[in-house]
């Protein structure tokens, strides 16, 4: 195995200045934390912090079970500032907007609330000039990248794609992008005419040949890539383990098609970026699973030296309102009789048992026998799961520059403390969301709220590009830093965004900011 440490710096090599181990913060407990100590020594958290090890799946499932969480705040933090450089240096977020050109969608997904069917009276198709007069907002308002993002529509054309991403770049050279995620180009796989390639029917590009699927594969993210695309975001993640997503994502990609996406577009020089919904029907163990899937991608793009590869991880809680899985019954650890006797949560039971390789994750049947209720009972995650989570994910992913704070659904102070877990990006100052905000709503700030919250964490904030490069920096002396020149903070108090219209809208008078397109 190669050294994650080398993995690191490959990433990102000209993003962010390292911090010497001298320049570490200590990640010394407590010396009453005895738990965080054992641990501490047991996992050699020390040298995993200074990137000299790197953790094996079972023990960041350790830590994600037993670690306490002041102890988690620490060293991931310690493993971020050492990474991106420590307090004072650069915290990032972008300047997007988020554009889903249509909610018609094939899947039939059991988290979400945005998808329609063709014939669904708010069923929706953006046109060209709506698409523009969106993207004209952004620049107006100095953004630099459009996250274009839309259900598994069976029937666009290859033309409505090609038109879409031509028409942008003609009008707007100077805007990156961010377009399609994995179930999306792996829809395009199954109905898109290409010539010299084969066709199935919605939701059955898994019948074809492997063979026959990457070379469509292959030919869709490379033509797409000529005509535009630059990069592809990460949704659709959910979780990869076949016993979730089987229950959660009905008609969508499996874990080895959105696995595949990723892998072929860092060979045509794509970079990609990563996401995982937790809190709903999996259980510890199969966030591991997720995250240890993600760092092997990442090690073959750069073993490989590919062009393409991945630049981010961001992870957030499962939103249940208006979503079918959101009626499900909840898991209560203190009367776990509730639950069919079970005195563990179910998701666990059956996680831990595909996770030790004991349970086949494809065999129904080994799956119902393990934990008949699992999939069945929802253990929702609150704040401080988040940051657990958020920090394993920093400590586990030695090989991915950078995590998000996913603080949409959490609110502005959970994403800020985020940055104290593990995480070195705030994400998004978005003019709209819908996928989210369909599940009921996000949280909603403008830039300089944004900036407040990064310097009140004690770094400099900073505005990036898709690769992470710094655009600009706010530094405390400039009165022109967008959070310096508010005289009066009453004006801009955190508040709720709704859903978005579906047709053009007018100028948006607050900038949301979101995370990269929760539950899509």
């Amino acid at each position: 195995m190669a050294d994650p440490a080398v993995h690191s710096a490959q990433a990102a090599p000209e993003l962010a200045p390292a911090g010497s181990a001298a320049t570490l913060p200590s990640i010394e407990p407590a010396s009453t934390d005895e738990a965080a100590n054992r641990l501490a020594d047991d996992l050699g958290m020390h040298d995993v912090v200074a990137g000299r090890r790197r953790l094996e799946p079972a023990e960041a499932l350790r830590l994600l079970n037993e670690a306490p969480l002041p102890a988690l705040g620490r060293w991931a933090t310690a493993m971020a500032e050492r990474i991106h450089g420590p307090i004072g240096s650069p915290r990032t977020y972008v300047i997007d907007r988020n554009i889903n050109y249509t909610n018609v969608c094939s899947a039939h997904c059991t988290f979400c609330a945005f998808r329609r069917d063709e014939t669904d009276h708010d069923a929706y198709v953006l046109t060209r000039d709506q698409l523009r007069a969106k993207v004209q907002e952004l620049v107006d308002v100095g953004g630099t990248q459009v996250l274009l993002q839309g259900g598994m529509h069976p029937r666009l054309g290859l033309d409505f794609y090609l038109d879409m991403l031509r028409g942008l770049k003609q009008d707007f050279p100077q805007v990156h992008l961010h377009a399609f995620s994995p179930p999306e180009v792996v829809e395009f796989v199954a109905v898109l005419d290409l010539p010299g390639h084969p066709t199935t029917e919605p939701n059955q590009s898994h019948t074809l040949a492997h063979d026959a699927w990457i070379a469509k594969l292959t030919a869709v993210l490379s033509t797409l890539r000529d005509a535009g695309l630059a990069s592809i975001p990460g949704g659709g993640g959910e979780i990869f383990g076949h016993h979730v997503r089987r229950r959660i994502g009905l008609g969508k990609a499996t874990a080895q098609q959105w696995l595949d996406v990723l892998r072929v577009a860092h060979r045509v020089g794509l970079n990609t970026s990563t996401t995982m919904m937790f809190g709903h029907i999996e259980g510890l163990a199969d966030r591991i699973d997720h995250m240890a899937r993600v760092r092997d991608l990442q090690d073959e793009a750069l073993g490989e030296n590919r062009p393409g590869r991945v630049m981010a991880f961001i992870s957030w809680p499962f939103q249940p309102d208006h979503t079918p899985l959101g009626d499900l019954p909840r898991f209560d650890p203190d009367h776990p009789d509730a639950v069919a006797g079970q005195s563990r949560f179910p998701g666990d039971v059956l996680a831990e048992a595909v996770f030790e390789g004991r349970v086949d994750p494809f065999d129904k049947k080994q799956c119902g026998q393990c934990a008949p209720r699992a999939g069945k009972v929802l253990r929702l995650a609150g704040a401080a799961e988040y940051l657990r989570t958020q920090a394993v994910s920093r400590l586990f992913l030695d090989n991915v520059h950078s995590i998000g704070a996913s603080w949409v659904t959490m609110g502005p102070r959970i994403g800020q403390l985020g940055l104290r877990f593990g995480a070195s990006d705030m994400g998004s100052v978005m003019m709209e969301e819908n996928v989210v905000s369909a599940a009921g709503t996000t949280y909603c700030l403008d830039e300089a709220m944004l900036c407040r919250l990064i310097r009140d964490a004690g770094y400099l904030p900073a505005q990036r590009d898709n690769a992470y490069r710094i655009l600009k920096t706010h530094p405390a002396g400039d009165p022109a830093s967008p959070d310096l020149a508010v005289e009066d903070w009453s004006t801009l108090r955190p508040g709720k965004a709704d859903q978005a219209p579906t047709e053009a809208p007018a100028v948006a008078l607050t900038v949301g900011v979101s995370a990269e397109s929760p539950q899509a």
